[in-house]
């Protein structure tokens, strides 16, 4: 008996710790998981109103600046401008899931320009977005 409840209190330390609360990033869905990351704006391949990002490893060709932005997991997001010294300027705030194709996005500096990305496609390190201003 002692051996079963010994073994019992164990199953239910082991259940526990692998119980965690569900983030951001479990509630994705499958196809947009890959948005983790810092993307940049590859202006050269934009198609009317469907602006082109890839990763900021990407061997991009010389430019004047790249905007971009990154999102973290746990809903944290910064957007990257070009800064009067023509370096980058991040402004930080969160992003959300709206639909499965949209985001939702508010930055802390700038509390009533929040916007709207709707993903058009996200595959083979291309995300390619529509922006809709709110």
């Amino acid at each position: 008996m002692r051996l079963f409840t010994l073994f019992a209190a164990l199953s239910v330390l082991l259940l526990a710790a692998t119980c965690r609360p569900e983030s951001q990033d479990s509630r994705l869905p499958p196809n947009l998981k890959q948005l983790e990351g810092t993307w940049l704006h590859a202006h050269e391949e934009d198609q009317a109103d469907v602006l082109v990002y890839r990763p900021n490893t990407y061997a991009f060709p010389p430019s004047r600046g790249r905007t971009g932005f990154a999102f973290e997991r746990n809903g944290l997001f910064t957007q990257y401008d070009i800064a009067p010294t023509d370096g980058l300027e991040g402004h930080k705030g969160r992003w959300k899931v709206q639909k499965d194709n949209t985001l939702l996005i508010d930055l802390d500096d700038q509390p009533d320009s929040g916007y709207a990305l709707e993903i058009v496609s996200l595959e083979n390190n291309v995300l390619k977005v529509r922006r809709k201003d709110l």
